[in-house]
């Protein structure tokens, strides 16, 4: 025992010796022995709420999924078989060069196929001298020119993609998840819709496929997992909410797109949109960009658009769409309130080709269709989407505004021209430009000036004030007035006792039929202060 200098224990040693009694004491009541540990903090773990996993969807339809690869011919300038190049060199072709000049060598080394002794040209990715079956030998050589992706909707092979992906190709190729590479022959496509159908022989294997989702149970704000080809990395995964439905992007008459917020970008065209249980409820084939790449703005074909498209297109290569023959344009709230229709809806009739459906059930400029079998129609992309889905023969009953009242019409829907852009048909004939007119008389109050067409029919637009109705309406110069209010108008007199009728009549607006180099279109201007 340790001791202080005056021999007594020292406060240490008493300690000490406590400590060890009362640990001895403890291990006499307890009958185990006492271990001592230090203490260490432990790693962080939050345990985290459940989330959904799109991996079960992904694994179920990633077979179904492929990326397209488009393949062109591009022709030598010569005969010369040096691999699709062509050179001048001070009126030298590639074969008066001298065998140890350098672009020779390099050429012959990398520009042939060593295994091709023939000289046929080469298709990328493909073995053989005549670069598979697609690419038979000759002048020229396949060389890949676009890729996008596409999707198995039926065990024998067809594939889905978009017109835009496979227009400008002469050979196919299929990639599948796995890295197969299989030869794929272009069935049919419809530019109307941007949709396309591929079909690939599988020697008979049964492909993993996807079905169509029923847009009826698509919502804004439902997750959707978007499966393609972006920059050419096949097989990739995004995911992202239906963002907004029925959205017109100017690509044409049958624009309802799904908006989507997956990231899809460059490659991503004719792919899948699936929902949660793996249907397709959209094919990618826009986007919003300022930059080029993904800002969270996608737009796919619904599948209630696609899937009777694709059918026909499997079916006999082509789509047949219902005809009415008419030229129309939407109904503004001017236009409305110009022929006394209680709101701006239906699809206003600019002008009926001749001999087509709609002339011969008697449609006449300045009808507004409002309603189809009944059903009322929104506006005029809704009618040519309604027409373009009937059959040719159908006959379809329309509810047509008229002088100021409704009235019926039945129509035998003919069959849409190839050349034809939509199910409506265009005016295409020419206004006449005015040489130096007899006489003028200033409309002031409307900003236009107008005189005698060379014709006799209808009205010279001769000048524009800049800071008019008319003008803000896009009326310009050079144009042509045929008709207000639906009479065909010859003179200035004419125009201005049209107008004092409209407004005995309550109307403070008229309508105006303008004929340009464009067509025909409507225009609705205010009439205060005519006398």
């Amino acid at each position: 025992m340790l001791k202080n200098f005056n021999g007594r224990p020292s406060l240490a040693t008493v300690l000490k010796a406590s400590t060890v009694a009362g640990i001895a004491a403890a291990v006499l009541a307890t009958g185990v022995p006492l271990e001592i540990t230090r203490s260490y903090a432990e790693a962080v773990k939050v345990q985290a709420p459940a989330v959904p996993s799109f991996a079960n969807v992904v694994d179920a339809v990633s077979p179904a999924v492929v990326s397209v690869r488009v393949e062109n011919r591009v022709n030598p300038v010569s005969d010369n078989n040096n691999d699709g190049f062509s050179f001048d060199f001070n009126g030298r072709g590639f074969d008066d060069l001298p065998d140890d000049h350098p672009l020779k060598r390099f050429f012959k080394q990398f520009g042939q196929d060593p295994n091709d002794q023939q000289g046929h040209p080469r298709r990328f990715g493909q073995n053989g001298p005549n670069g598979g079956p697609n690419g038979p030998g000759g002048k020229g050589r396949l060389r890949p020119v676009a890729q996008g992706s596409g999707f198995f909707i039926s065990e024998d092979g067809y594939i889905v993609t978009n017109n835009h992906v496979v227009s400008d190709g002469q050979a196919f190729v299929a990639v599948m998840n796995d890295g197969t590479e299989l030869d794929a022959k272009l069935i049919g496509k419809d530019p109307r819709t941007d949709l396309a159908v591929l079909k690939v022989d599988g020697k008979g294997k049964k492909f993993t496929y996807v079905n169509w989702a029923d847009d009826n149970n698509v919502r804004v704000g439902d997750w959707v997992v978007a499966v393609g080809n972006p920059f050419g990395l096949g097989g990739t995964v995004t995911a992202g909410i239906v963002s907004a439905r029925g959205r017109d992007i100017g690509s044409g008459p049958y624009d309802d797109y799904l908006q989507v917020d997956a990231a899809v970008n460059r490659g991503n065209s004719g792919g899948p949109t699936f929902n949660l249980s793996g249907e397709v409820v959209g094919i990618n084939t826009a986007i919003f960009s300022p930059s080029g790449g993904s800002v969270g703005i996608a737009f796919a074909i619904p599948a209630s658009t696609a899937k009777d498209v694709v059918a026909d297109l499997m079916k006999d290569g082509q789509v047949s769409r219902g005809w009415l023959g008419v030229q129309i344009q939407p109904v503004t709230k001017d236009i409305a309130e110009s022929i006394g229709l209680s709101e701006p809806s239906g699809a206003l009739v600019v002008a009926p080709q001749a001999g087509s459906p709609g002339d011969k059930a008697g449609m006449k400029a300045g009808d507004v269709v409002t309603a189809l079998n009944g059903e009322t129609i929104k506006d005029a992309r809704d009618l040519s989407r309604r027409i373009g889905a009937m059959q040719p023969g159908s006959k379809v009953e329309l509810s047509v505004w008229r002088a100021g009242k409704a009235q019926p019409l039945t129509v035998e829907l003919g069959t849409l021209p190839v050349d034809q852009k939509d199910a409506s048909a265009d005016d295409n004939s020419q206004p006449q430009q005015p040489e130096a007119p007899a006489s003028e008389k200033a409309l002031a109050d409307l900003g236009l000036t107008v005189g005698p067409s060379d014709d006799g029919k209808g009205l010279a637009i001769t000048a524009i004030d800049p800071d008019s109705d008319a003008a803000d309406k896009g009326i310009k110069e050079g144009e042509k007035i045929t008709s207000v209010n639906n009479q065909e108008v010859s003179s200035p007199d004419e125009v201005v006792k049209v107008l004092n009728q409209a407004k005995k009549d309550g109307r403070t607006r008229a309508l105006f039929q303008i004929q340009s180099n464009e067509g025909s279109r409507f225009v609705a201007l205010p009439i205060n202060g005519q006398g």
